[in-house]
């Protein structure tokens, strides 16, 4: 059996924890390191995990130059993802990002081009990927059972307190929060509905902060998209919605439409009907029921991270991309920059 692969977590914030009960549930990975520059934070988060002891750094150099590390978590900031990213890279360990992989696609490109060179596997945490719904759906439109694609949605219609925004530091902030709703909340959405469209050549929006003060950043935000194959689409993207309501995404074309609320299958028709259609109904029907984070950021589970970070691992090993790298996690931070200059110029956008 090969050592167990060595992650360093950059970060012991909230996400954070979700990773290390993620590499936890991976045979062949184990949590080498933490990386704080408070340090209570890491043996906090062990405690609170359960995860085997391991040393707590107050620098990202001394964890790269610590025995056992492979790879690296970046859970800093939105904003703060390049710089360690970068770091990590060129000291040869493979890297995983939070969402977004930065916020600004320059920023983004500035972590690929680093880990290109290097030779090191590059992935953007989107765990929504991972979900049977999406995987799914994700078939069904490979398979062409939606016909030509007309129209794809998705809505984010979240609920934050002002505290939430209060407590942080850095929420809200442009520097290193990037945008609101959309950047922070809603890019899982609009990943999925990238994913599932294809690529956007024109996008226009609209932006405010009406439900918030204190904050930089938008709390609602619509967009409509143009995709490459002639498709259009919207996005409705809030942390104004109380009491918050699950994520949904939806595909139209001009053979079937499905629709998904979380991971429960609100609609799945489809011309020729077939006995897989109906079983597809019956899998997702109630499913989750869950909310998902959409008032509470902690409600959400570890599972999509697990399968993501064994994805990688499984990369690693086998020397292959990961399925979501960082080229895949550019798209989103492309498209939602495209939304807020949009909304700055009072011009259609293209991509």
């Amino acid at each position: 059996m090969p050592e167990p692969l060595g992650f360093a977590i950059i970060g012991c914030g909230m996400i954070a924890h979700y990773h290390a009960r993620a590499i936890a549930e991976i045979p062949n990975a184990r949590v080498a390191a933490l990386v704080s520059r408070n340090p209570a934070n890491g043996p906090k988060l062990i405690a609170e995990t359960g995860i085997p002891a391991c040393p707590t750094f107050a620098t990202l150099a001394e964890a790269l130059a610590a025995p056992g590390v492979d790879a690296v978590i970046i859970t800093t900031p939105s904003g703060a993802h390049q710089e360690p990213a970068v770091q990590a890279a060129q000291a040869g360990k493979h890297v995983v990002v939070e969402k977004p992989l930065e916020i600004t696609p320059e920023r983004c490109d500035a972590i690929i081009a680093a880990c290109d060179a290097a030779g090191v596997k590059l992935c953007t945490i989107f765990p929504s990927r991972f979900a049977d719904s999406s995987t799914t759906l994700k078939a069904a439109v490979d398979a062409g059972k939606f016909g030509r694609l007309t129209l794809g949605e998705t809505t984010c219609k979240w609920w934050r307190s002002q505290a939430y925004y209060d407590e942080g530091g850095w929420k809200g902030t442009q520097a290193l929060d990037g945008g609101g709703a959309m950047m922070n909340q809603a890019i899982h959405s609009v990943d999925l509905l990238l994913w599932m469209m294809g690529d956007v050549v024109e996008v226009c929006g609209f932006t405010a902060t009406l439900a918030h003060e204190r904050i930089e950043v938008e709390d609602t935000a619509v967009a409509c998209l143009r995709f490459q194959n002639g498709a259009l689409g919207v996005i409705q993207a809030t942390t104004s919605v109380h009491p918050g309501y699950p994520k949904t995404i939806a595909v139209h074309g001009d053979r079937g439409s499905a629709v998904i609320e979380q991971e429960d299958v609100l609609r799945w028709d489809f011309t020729p009907e077939t006995p897989a259609d109906a079983q597809v109904r019956e899998r997702f029907a109630a499913k989750v029921g869950a909310s998902g984070g959409a008032a509470d950021p902690k409600a959400i589970s570890h599972e999509g991270h697990r399968r993501q970070l064994a994805d990688f691992v499984a990369a690693i090993r086998d020397n292959r991309a990961p399925q979501v790298d960082g080229r895949e996690g550019r798209k989103a931070v492309a498209v939602i920059r495209a939304v807020y200059d949009s909304c700055k110029t009072g011009r259609v956008i293209r991509l």
